[in-house]
């Protein structure tokens, strides 16, 4: 695959299309080649526009001085005005992170963190946490944590109510220390004490199984494009051909995007030679990344729904124009636009859009979403899968 130039995509929020560049040093300042000239003498024309706003600035913050009621962090006001500039672009996509919210970020992107390895999540009206899904030999694994189990203690606080993200914080830390959970298991009707020893955890990205062996049909859920996300996806599409695959379901159904390079990565092994998407910024500069002749060459259907946004859409968009398999379910999310990620000297870093992104045969889908070959809604009624299994009819009656 030819590459043009490194990017990312985390998934952070539903729809995140990013992309990072890891710049040593820098303060503020976002420079596009060929156009430094033009930012400077801009910056130069509203020299008198910002001294003005830097003296309101001061003059706001002398009023909050004097008669503020309670005491001032001045931290936080700090941060504040750096998360309103970005605030008043008016763009959900472009962002201020504080020094902690971006390390957090990168754990997202990378797919690896230290901790317990479960996924958790809350329900909002009890404030009860949850373990969804212990991964496979991981600390929580071998400490005994089953899916269902309720976290009801961290280091013996009760942690019913309190924020997850909190909680979350507290189970992480260091590698090979240990952190006391108590929890209950509803199955048992019974409390539990268990201690953990952290360890490094990859996030699984992939599941991957074979659902019809006769006809060799299988299976691949892709719930984000992370870093490890290629290596795992291509491991699983090895063990699947040695199974007998045929014959392939892609499910993006609820991922939010991931890496650029990543799903680029990922595509390249799927389809044979051409553009799988291309870029422009505002000034009219294009970038492609493109694939070479390998590619799987055999049936393949991708699931999506309208959580599915970004570099999923990048996937299922490329699959459609080059006609190399069918789309069934909802119309995605429709995020068809790139933001850059700058670091900054003091751990935090902003977020900006810069680019459209279009699919191969050069649309753009911002606000429009791909539209599935087949439309499949979601079922409603107990546990059926109608998607999946329309999907898994479409192969069936391949030749």
């Amino acid at each position: 695959m030819k590459k043009t130039k490194s990017r990312f995509l985390p998934g952070f929020l539903v729809g995140m299309l990013a992309t990072m560049v890891i710049t040593a040093g820098v303060v503020v300042g976002i420079v596009f080649s060929g156009t430094d000239i033009n930012i400077t003498a801009k910056k130069q024309n509203n020299k008198s526009a910002t001294e003005a706003s830097l003296s309101k600035l001061s003059s706001l913050e002398s009023i909050i001085d004097l008669y503020y009621l309670d005491k001032v962090d001045n931290k936080k006001l700090e941060e504040g005005i750096y998360k309103g500039l970005f605030s008043g672009l008016d763009d959900p996509y472009s962002v201020y992170y504080t020094a902690d919210e971006y390390a957090k970020l990168q754990e997202d992107i990378d797919g690896v963190f230290v901790g317990m390895g479960a996924y958790v999540s809350q329900n909002t009206e009890t404030g009860i946490i949850i373990v969804t899904k212990a991964f496979d030999n991981s600390p929580a694994k071998k400490a005994g944590i089953k899916d269902g189990d309720i976290i009801y203690k961290v280091e013996d606080k009760e942690v019913t109510g309190e924020d997850v993200d909190k909680v979350v914080s507290m189970i992480k830390g260091k590698e090979n220390t240990k952190v006391k959970l108590t929890i209950y298991r509803q199955s048992e009707k019974k409390y539990i004490d268990v201690e953990i020893t952290r360890a490094k955890v990859e996030v699984p990205s992939i599941e991957a199984k074979i659902l019809n062996k006769k006809k060799g049909i299988a299976y691949i859920q892709i719930v984000e494009f992370q870093e490890n996300t290629y290596k795992q996806f291509a491991s699983a599409i090895e063990k699947l051909k040695k199974q007998g695959m045929k014959s392939v379901i892609f499910d993006v159904r609820n991922n939010p995007g991931g890496r650029y390079d990543i799903v680029c990565q990922i595509l390249d092994d799927l389809l044979p030679e051409g553009t799988l998407v291309s870029t422009k910024d505002k000034y009219g500069k294009e970038e492609k990344q493109t694939s070479d002749a390998k590619a799987l060459n055999m049936p393949m259907v991708v699931i999506q729904n309208e959580n599915s946004a970004s570099a999923s859409e990048i996937f299922a968009g490329a699959i459609q124009d080059f006609k190399a398999g069918t789309i069934i379910g909802t119309r995605s999310f429709g995020k068809g636009i790139v933001q850059q990620m700058w670091p900054l000297n003091d751990g935090s870093a902003i977020k900006l859009t810069v680019e459209k992104y279009y699919t191969p045969s050069g649309k753009n889908i911002h606000g429009k979403g791909i539209t599935p070959d087949v439309e499949v809604k979601a079922s409603t009624k107990g546990n059926k899968d109608v998607q999946l299994n329309k999907a898994v009819e479409i192969l069936e009656n391949k030749k």
